[in-house]
């Protein structure tokens, strides 16, 4: 986690501080029953908080809960006052280095010269800290600690593995409860458990970690979300193009991803093209799309008649993400990217820009995402030519273009720091589960640095060359990102148009002339590409239908005598149990127009 600026912690609100003062509270309850632990760090999070402690003699669990728990509650009832103090340099070092808290010792280096290095002191424990915290220990009444971790050392696996414990605080217990309440919710849908049960992909430790498979049902998932983004990026004017998944190192270190990108990306793959070279040459797995879309845009010569151009690709790349922060779909090292690159002139970068937004809005309100925030990151001019591409006109013009693009269109949005692409301002699309979880599933970002890398030019009205800007979009965002939270969002429920399987065909026993009739019924939906089966046997209907119900098939279509000599059948939806009685007709008409409409029931 990157530490925060000063600024930054005073504009913590009185939750995160709440938390904050917690984490120092959990600090201290362990060093109580651990003396000989050896501390980290212990910021607020999203979710609440956490301390990441080095304890050789005991390994912690779920099981230590309890007593922990127990011993922040008396920390809490002493009412003890978080007291800021001031250290020079080689007084905190002196601190540290008495008490063998190397982590510490090393922390002090993160503070920028001619920053006051403070601590704060709560009852016997004392830590080096930035705050802000609440008054008194007793502030802190409703907290909970929620599991353990493994946690490298500032997230590098070449330094030592900590043991990181999760808590969280809220100003009350019935804020407490309700959060309690939606993370139970939460863990019912998790998506890697659902997608185990539906068979909808799985990892295999001689593919790779990060690496997802997908089944055929999860397949089906894939194809439906690549047909929805074709229909609707055609329907925008997007052309379909297709890269190689690996590239020479000169093209990356022309788009800057090696130079500012590298601890993401896998390691090389070195080779001679021919017997005779004398030099290997060095090839890197695509970690984006956007450097071959660059080329392509340079293929042929461009004119401003070309633009703006709207370059589309379901892309796959591949990113080294560290081990213990891969998480089943939603981190990954092997993804499959909905992209885009949009190259366009200053003049048409706003419509273009809303167009994108609105492409957002549409695909929220397909799949019912109720709750979202763009967050719209900016650069840190303290860190250009470093995280940041060294243009600071560039950075300001093209802010101020978003910002204003975001209010026009009455966006809902948040303005964060520092955290920009390296090659210009970016929006992270997040959205909340019906279950209240939240989820970064996209992003659209501006690039005004990397076009001109590649001498990417266009001829302006009056003959001259110009650079065009370019937009990365991915309203989608991965198939591997995006499917996990639809997995959660729905519960595995799928509407009838995604559902993997859409129609199963129930018979009321086995009898030749039924299963005929079923069978017509299946071939008819298959012939109009519905995903339909039968179910032709001897079992009791209730059976049958218990187990559609289990593989969460969305429509039932259940037949006996009497709906086959009426050319019926009886329809039953997952979840909603049975519709009545429909004309085979009309059944098979409701079930094509709720696919066609893409219709959320």
């Amino acid at each position: 986690m990157e530490r925060k600026t000063l600024d930054q912690r005073e504009q913590m609100d009185d939750l995160q501080r709440l938390r904050h003062s917690c984490a120092h509270i959990l600090a201290t309850a362990v060093l109580r029953i651990w003396p000989d632990a050896l501390l980290d760090i212990g910021p607020p999070t999203d979710e609440g908080f956490y301390y990441d402690f080095d304890l050789k003699s005991h390994r912690f669990s779920p099981e230590d809960f309890e007593r922990i728990e127990e011993e922040m509650r008396k920390v809490t009832k002493e009412n003890q006052v978080f007291a800021k103090s001031i250290k020079t340099r080689d007084e905190a070092r002196e601190h540290f280095q008495s008490r063998g808290q190397t982590f510490k010792v090393e922390r002090l280096a993160d503070i920028p010269e001619g920053e006051p290095i403070s601590f704060f002191q709560n009852g016997e424990f004392i830590d080096l800290c930035a705050g802000p915290h609440v008054m008194r220990t007793g502030n802190v009444k409703a907290f909970k600690l929620l599991r353990v971790a493994a946690a490298y050392y500032r997230g590098d696996e070449k330094r030592p593995q900590l043991q990181r414990i999760y808590g969280t605080a809220f100003k009350g217990r019935e804020e407490l409860e309700q959060w309690l309440k939606q993370q139970e919710e939460a863990r019912r849908r998790d998506h890697r458990k659902i997608g185990k049960d539906m068979g909808l992909f799985c990892f295999d430790d001689d593919v790779g970690p990060g690496m997802p498979l997908w089944m055929p049902k999860g397949g089906v998932l894939v194809e439906e979300l690549e047909r929805l983004a074709k229909e609707t990026e055609f329907e925008a004017g997007y052309v379909r193009v297709r890269t190689p998944h690996l590239a020479k190192e000169s093209m990356y270190l022309r788009s800057g991803h090696l130079p500012l990108y590298a601890e993401s990306m896998f390691p090389p793959i070195e080779m001679k093209e021919s017997s005779g070279d004398a030099h290997a040459v060095r090839y890197y797995l695509k970690p984006m799309n956007c450097p071959g879309h660059h080329k392509i845009f340079a293929a042929e010569p461009k004119s401003y008649r070309d633009l703006p151009l709207r370059l589309a690709e379901y892309g796959c790349c591949y990113r080294y993400e560290q081990s213990g922060e891969l998480m089943g779909l939603m981190r990954v090292r092997a993804l499959q990217m909905n992209d885009a690159h949009i190259y366009c002139t200053e003049e048409q970068f706003a419509d273009e820009f809303r167009a994108v937004n609105e492409m957002y809005l549409k695909y929220f309100k397909l799949f019912g995402f109720e709750k979202y925030l763009m967050r719209f990151s900016t650069h840190d001019p303290s860190k250009l030519g470093q995280k940041f591409v060294d243009e600071p006109e560039l950075w300001k013009q093209t802010e101020d273009m978003v910002r204003r693009v975001l209010v026009d269109s009455n966006i809902n949005f948040v303005e964060v720091a520092n955290e920009a692409a390296f090659y210009g301002p970016k929006i992270d699309v997040q959205v909340w589960s019906v279950s209240g979880r939240e989820f970064t599933i996209a992003t659209n970002q501006v690039d005004f640095a990397v076009p001109k890398r590649f001498g990417l030019t266009y001829k302006t009205r009056e003959n001259k060359d110009a650079t065009p800007l370019c937009i990365h979009r991915a309203p989608l965002g991965t198939h591997e990102r995006f499917i996990g939270f639809l997995i959660e969002h729905y519960a595995g429920n799928f509407p009838l148009w995604l559902a993997p399987e859409q129609v199963r065909v129930l018979t009321i026993g086995d009898d030749p002339a039924l299963v005929e009739y079923g069978a017509s019924i299946v071939k008819e939906l298959r012939s109009r590409y519905v995903r339909a089966e039968l179910d032709p046997g001897p079992d009791k209907i209730n059976g049958k239908v218990l187990r559609a119900e289990e593989s969460k098939v969305h429509t039932m279509l259940v037949v006996g005598g009497r709906e086959k000599d009426a050319n019926a059948v009886a329809l039953r939806v997952h979840g909603k149990g049975n519709q009545g009685v429909k004309p085979r007709d009309e059944a098979i008409a409701t079930i094509l127009a709720a696919i066609r409409e893409r219709s959320s029931g």
